[in-house]
Parts: C-alpha cells; sequence; structure tokens
C-alpha cells in the first residue's frame, strides 16, 4: 500500500512538473493589478488609523481605503461602521454611557455607540482599538485616534509629495441611505473634500465605492469621479430590497452596472468559491462578464491568518497563525482581476510582483 501511494505522488509529480504553466488572465486595461489596502495595513495596525493608512503607504500599497461615516456634525469620519464599540474604547468611557442606543440600520436591530450620536470633538477623545483582537493581538490599542477623511486625504498629500505615481485613495460610503434619512447625507462633504484636494476627472487616483445603488447613481450625475459598485456573495443592496447580488452580477446585471460605474468589488468567493473542506474550487465567470460589460473587478478580502485562508493555503491548525496568502492571491491573479483588497499590504504586493 505505500509502495502504491508513493508511486501515485511520484506519477502526480511528474504531472506537475511537466505541465505547461497556467496562463494568466489580461486584466481589463492590461496593467497590473492594483492593491488596495483595506482599512490601511489593518493586519498589522488597528484599522481606520492614520498609523494604519501610513503603514499601507511604506508597504507599497496603490490605494488606501477608508470607510466613511458621519459625526453629529457633518464630518466624514473612518470607521467600518458608524456603531464603534468594536472599533474603539467607547464602551469603557463611564462619560458616555447615555449614548448606548439601539437603532435600525439597513433594515437590521443594531445596539451599541453611533458616531452620528457624537460630535467630532467627543469622538476624538476616543481611542482605537483591534477589531480582531484574538487573531491580532491588542499591543496597540489606546495609542490612536478616529481619523477624519480630511487628515486622511492630508497624510496623502503628504506621501505623494514628489512620487511620480501618487498614491490612491478609496473610500466607502457606509450605510449611505441610513445617513441621509437623518440628515447627513455623504455626496456633499465627500465631493467637497476630494475636490479641495485635486481629485478631479476620469483618470484621478479615487475609487468611490459602495453597496448601494442609489448612492451611486446620485454621485454619478453629480461627477465623473471613478465609481464601484460592490457586491457580496449573498442578500442585496440595502436600498433595493427587491434587487439581489446575484442578479446584479449576472451578464445583464453588469451591463446595468457599467452605466452608472466603472467597475465591482465582490466578495471574492464569487470568483473563486470554496469546496466543501474549504479548498479553492474553480474559478466562474464573474471576471469574464465584468469585463465584457467594460467593469474592472477589485474583490474582497485577502488576509493572512489562517483563520481566513482556504485550505491549500493554511500553515497550520492555529487559526492566528499565518499561512501562504501570496498563494491564495496568486491563483486569483490568474483569473484578471484588476486588483484586490488586502489587509496585509506587503504579501499582496509580493504576490503581485511575483514574490
Amino acid at each position: 500500500m505505500m509502495r502504491a501511494l508513493a508511486a501515485m505522488l511520484a506519477l502526480m509529480l511528474s504531472a506537475g512538473c511537466s505541465a505547461d504553466p497556467v496562463m494568466a488572465e489580461p486584466t481589463l486595461d492590461g496593467k497590473p493589478p492594483i492593491v488596495i489596502a483595506h482599512r490601511g495595513a489593518s493586519g498589522e495596525r488597528p484599522e481606520h488609523t492614520l498609523a494604519s493608512y501610513r503603514l499601507a503607504i511604506e508597504q507599497g500599497a496603490d490605494f488606501i481605503e477608508p470607510d466613511l461615516v458621519l459625526t453629529r456634525d457633518g464630518v466624514l469620519v473612518a470607521r467600518h461602521e458608524n456603531e464603534i464599540s468594536e472599533t474603539t474604547d467607547v464602551a469603557d468611557r463611564p462619560e458616555f454611557a447615555d449614548r448606548k442606543a439601539t437603532k435600525m440600520i439597513d433594515g437590521k436591530e443594531v445596539t451599541g455607540w453611533f458616531t452620528e450620536d457624537f460630535t467630532l470633538a467627543e469622538l476624538k477623545t476616543l481611542r482605537a482599538k483591534e477589531r480582531l483582537p484574538q487573531l491580532r493581538g491588542t499591543a496597540f490599542d489606546g495609542r490612536f485616534e478616529v481619523p477624519t477623511f480630511e487628515e486622511i486625504l492630508t497624510l496623502l498629500a503628504e506621501a505623494n509629495r514628489g512620487r511620480s505615481v501618487p498614491v490612491g485613495v478609496y473610500p466607502e460610503t457606509k450605510h449611505p441611505s441610513y445617513f441621509a434619512s437623518i440628515g447627513l447625507p455623504h455626496d456633499a462633504p465627500l465631493l467637497a473634500l476630494l475636490d479641495r484636494f485635486g481629485y478631479r476627472g476620469r483618470s484621478a487616483p479615487v475609487f468611490i465605492q459602495s453597496f448601494e445603488v442609489g448612492n451611486l447613481m446620485d454621485l454619478r450625475a453629480k461627477s465623473d469621479l471613478p465609481l464601484i459598485q460592490l457586491v457580496d456573495a449573498s442578500g442585496g443592496p440595502a436600498d433595493r430590497p427587491d434587487t439581489s447580488y446575484a442578479a446584479m452580477t449576472s451578464p445583464a446585471g453588469l451591463r446595468m452596472i457599467a452605466a452608472y460605474a466603472d467597475g465591482i468589488g465582490p466578495n471574492k468567493t464569487m470568483i473563486i468559491p470554496r469546496g466543501a473542506l474549504g479548498s479553492l474550487g474553480e474559478p466562474t465567470n464573474l471576471v469574464r462578464d465584468a469585463h465584457a460589460a467594460g467593469l474592472k473587478v477589485h474583490p474582497w478580502t485577502f488576509r493572512r491568518e489562517n483563520y481566513f485562508l482556504p485550505l491549500g493555503n493554511k500553515g497550520g491548525v492555529n487559526p492566528a497563525g499565518h499561512g501562504d496568502l501570496g498563494g491564495e492571491i496568486e491563483a486569483y491573479l490568474a483569473t484578471g482581476i484588476d486588483g484586490l483588497f488586502s489587509d496585509n499590504v506587503r504579501e499582496a504586493v509580493a504576490a503581485r510582483t511575483g514574490r
């Protein structure tokens, strides 16, 4: 039995060595895929902090990504959600205990502390903390403020001084229809800040993204800046309850997206699904169909911890251990994606350049 297994393994290795290399599909415009620092270098610093964005720039990111929510006084700040108990120390601050509330956000009941109930001055007294402490530890908790979008753009302007190719910005409007319903729409302050910092026209180093549809359509009517429609493997946009992301990513749906957006940001499993045991399956036609509609494809999110990796790329059984993120990314690059979101910029850049 052992000899038979050894012979079979040798045959498999021999076949693998003699096989032709897999040819990668081209990107939409033929340019190298971009690396988007997901909430900054969030695998190494608390997400959505200036420290996280600064490290991402140093590690070679092409774009940094801030998720944008608003304060009570209408200032855009970077947080993954408007509920901030997971990413700040607000729950430990007795002076804000009475701000705890329960709200309906995108049809779901959420309890916690919300940015729209704080002025910017109050938010600035809070300190960021790691959202995934079991996987990434807490060494940097309490060190950093919640940054404004203006502060992030200022950081980028300073970092881009003297660069021939600037690092771009990739903001996401979080819960835009909810914020509009309470009198705090994203559009005006977002476009005003981007314009003030020189982001104008189709070739500006910026993408504005949203999981909602109406927000992007409104932005297209007001601006020619590049837009990305985010889509998930299930559900649908909060502002289109009768629409599913599955329908939106059919060939006909992609052509409709192309009427107002420049690309899609899909859950990566929509491009290469996971098998029953968590291994990578065969690629779908999503990249090819999106390119046929003239849309770029920027999947999310690539992370190095074993907890997130496909079976064949895990580096052990410890969920917090690091596996072969580069190998996973290379499989996606072969499908012709135009960019990718990663918490781990260094590894993503290395995979993009062939390690």
